[in-house]
């Protein structure tokens, strides 16, 4: 029921309700993946990407249409903490996983 969409400039989620939210590339500031323990009947991962000023601009959950692009584009950024993935991918918890943050000169 999610789709996320990765294009030339920008990732663009829609969620279930048919509702669409994108950040833009160049804007795109973070990336963290939160856990929670309503698993394995709810969507217990969740990709959060914050765009311009931190705000978050848009999340779509694990399992959503799309994720893999999506998630081969993100963990293809420069930085990006592939170990930190591999722990939120193992976690249970109520958790936040900060894996990338765009540094000053990155674009």
């Amino acid at each position: 029921r999610w789709v996320v969409v990765v294009d030339g400039g920008s990732v663009r989620v829609t969620d279930e309700a048919g509702a669409s939210r994108a950040v833009a590339k160049a804007e795109l500031a973070g990336v963290a993946i939160e856990t929670n323990d309503s698993g394995p009947w709810g969507a217990d991962v969740w990709w959060l990407l914050f765009g311009a000023h931190d705000g978050l601009a848009c999340a779509f959950p694990m399992g959503a249409t799309g994720e893999q692009a999506a998630v081969d584009y993100l963990s293809g950024l420069a930085g990006f903490d592939h170990g930190m993935m591999i722990e939120a991918m193992q976690s249970t918890d109520n958790m936040i996983f900060p894996v990338w943050r765009r540094r000053r000169g990155d674009d």
